[in-house]
């Protein structure tokens, strides 16, 4: 480091937990970060080239360095979320989104009103939520109005107003859906034993309102009344449906959120569960922009305190998959075993599944940034020096040690290429030598493409292991293209990658889209590769029955076998069958020949 003044700045900083801001010469705002020590963290922006190139530019414009000392981690984490929403520094990820979220509201008024609002009114009404979109909040509007006859007026229901007779029923009141409060028809005391019992469904209780209804059908039937019986007990069952819905493995587990994250290049995914009473009353994903290479561990805490403040979560307890400092009045659960893992696993497969349904949406509407992903993401898995724009894949095919060729497949930007692939035949090899044959049509790809002045691969895959990679990399010295071309190997058994001079293979997370891409490759080479060994083949047989038989030419022998199907039904085929396929003349012929090549 050159700059004297940044070196005192960083050799002064305190051994604490705190949280320190980096800016530019101009006095803007570049970075915020937390830290446990901040001399240490601080340091190590200093200290080392970065793996990525936004890192290496964010430490070359950082002039000056402040810092705010805290407690503990844990308050840091608190402060820096807040610094991050506040200034909105430029190599941050943001977590703050626009949307205003929707809320249950339960006015404070006498025969309260339940309704879905995105206004907070501080008057003494209870909210619930917020709900992360308003198809949940209608379901469960739904479901109170099946259960529970309320009011949709906005009518002052006080005491004195219901006396003095100022309301009249409405249309509500004819059909069914209210019991008329407002001419006095119900108490207020039935009417907030209803709210209460939607207070408890709202928290994910659905024990006491099962419980009252379960009751009220038994007394219902006891009176003979089986028409109002069999009305309670659609209500049930629509309960107990919407129950099912959201039920969880373990009932017992209760006033818990779990958290997970999935992440790739350029972005993760955070999805959050809240648990209460054994049910899953909310489940939110969303997705951060990564700025630098943040790790999952520092985005999962940056999200859980953004997501508790956002939705209001007072749980005391969460689950993650791995350790966090939240605090010593939060505390952190990693499952390995049991209903907690379920949970935790199933949080993990929402936010999978998220990203995914992101990423088929940015294919369809930006294509060439989601190529421009995938690039990055095979540059980084396989250990590669630039993305790999064109790769080009061999595959060799020699089915009973007979006509052996090969077929180089081209993918350029992660698609096929199919105008640049190409066949080869094997003219240096005799017999069945897969490696022989591999060294030969390497080293005929790139000679040719090196004397045509064409641009090269930036990767080169081999379907093959060790043996056959060895092989191609005898061409690949031959032509001194060694470290200007990556070449890997891909075994068939385990799909393990190969990487000369190194004998230990590379394996990739089966579900990865590098691997993918790299099995379409090898796939394609492969079913090229068949498809121009079956037609030599063809071809072959072909000629051989062709050249047999003098006066006989190629189109009149395609015409007869393409009507006998095959040349063994062509020599048990009669003169006169014949006759009728290409005429008398030729049919003397080739029934002649037959007769001679095979007599009785």
């Amino acid at each position: 480091m050159n700059n004297p003044s940044l070196q005192l700045q960083i050799q002064t900083l305190p051994d604490n937990p705190g949280v320190y801001q980096y800016y530019d010469k101009e006095g803007k705002i570049l970075y915020v970060g937390k830290a446990k020590n901040l001399k240490k963290r601080v340091s190590s922006y200093f200290n080392k080239v970065h793996d990525t190139a936004k890192t290496n530019v964010l430490v070359r414009k950082i002039v000056t360095i402040k810092h705010i000392v805290v407690p503990s981690e844990s308050d840091a984490l608190l402060l820096e979320n807040n610094l991050i929403k506040k200034y909105q520094p430029r190599y941050n990820v943001l977590l703050r989104d626009d949307k205003s979220y929707p809320w249950l509201c339960i006015k404070k008024e006498p025969f309260s009103r339940i309704f879905s609002t995105r206004r907070m009114i501080k008057d003494g009404s209870e909210y619930f939520g917020p709900y992360t979109n308003f198809k949940t909040v209608w379901t469960i509007l739904d479901l109170i109005k099946e259960l529970y006859p309320l009011r949709t007026c906005n009518y002052d229901l006080s005491q004195s107003n219901i006396e003095k007779h100022k309301f009249k029923v409405c249309l509500e009141y004819h059909l069914g859906n209210c019991k008329g409060p407002c001419e006095g028809h119900e108490s207020l005391e039935n009417y907030q034993t209803q709210v209460n019992a939607i207070r408890e469904i709202l928290k994910g209780n659905f024990k006491e309102s099962l419980r009252d209804f379960k009751s009220k059908m038994k007394q219902y039937a006891d009176n003979m009344q089986f028409e109002e019986a069999q009305q309670i007990k659609e209500k049930i069952a629509v309960l107990e449906n919407y129950q099912s819905h959201s039920t969880i493995v373990n009932p017992k587990i209760s006033n818990i959120d779990v958290f997970s994250i999935v992440s790739d290049e350029s972005a993760a995914f955070v999805n959050f569960l809240q648990i209460s009473h054994g049910s899953i009353i909310r489940s939110h994903t969303m997705e951060i922009k990564k700025k630098l290479d943040e790790s999952d561990q520092e985005l999962l805490e940056l999200s859980v305190v953004e997501l508790r403040e956002r939705f209001n979560l007072l749980s005391r307890e969460i689950i993650a998959p791995f350790d966090m400092d939240l605090g010593e009045k939060i505390k952190v659960t990693v499952p390995q075993l049991g209903d907690k893992k379920q949970l935790l696993d199933l949080s993990q497969r929402n936010a999978k599944f998220y990203r995914i349904e992101q990423l088929k949406q940015l294919q369809i509407v930006d294509p060439d940034r989601h190529t421009n992903r995938i690039m990055a993401q095979m540059q980084k898995d396989l250990r590669l020096h630039v993305e790999p724009r064109h790769i080009e894949c061999f595959d060799n095919s020699n089915i009973q040690g007979t006509n052996p060729v090969a077929a180089c497949v081209v993918f350029k930007d992660g698609k096929p290429s199919k105008k640049d692939y190409r066949h080869f035949n094997i003219k240096t090899v005799v017999g069945p030598d897969d490696f022989a044959s591999m060294e030969e049509v390497v080293y005929r790809r790139y000679k040719r493409m090196l004397d045509e002045n064409e641009p090269l691969p930036q990767l080169i895959i081999i379907d093959g292991g060790k043996g056959q990679l060895s092989s191609a990399l005898k061409s690949i010295d031959a032509l001194e293209l060694r470290g200007k071309i990556a070449i890997i190997g891909i075994a068939k058994r385990l799909e393990e990658l190969y990487y000369p001079g190194d004998s230990v293979p590379l394996y990739l997370d089966k579900k990865s889209e590098t691997l993918k891409v790299i099995q379409y490759l090898r796939n394609e080479a492969h079913r090229f590769g068949i498809t121009f060994h079956r037609d030599k083949r063809s071809k072959s047989a072909l000629n051989s029955s062709i050249e047999s038989i003098p006066g006989i030419g190629e189109k009149t022998m395609q015409t007869l076998i393409k009507h006998f199907k095959s040349v063994k039904r062509l020599k048990l085929a009669t003169e006169l069958e014949i006759s009728a396929i290409v005429g008398a003349s030729k049919a003397k012929k080739i029934t002649d020949f037959y007769k001679t090549s095979n007599p009785e």
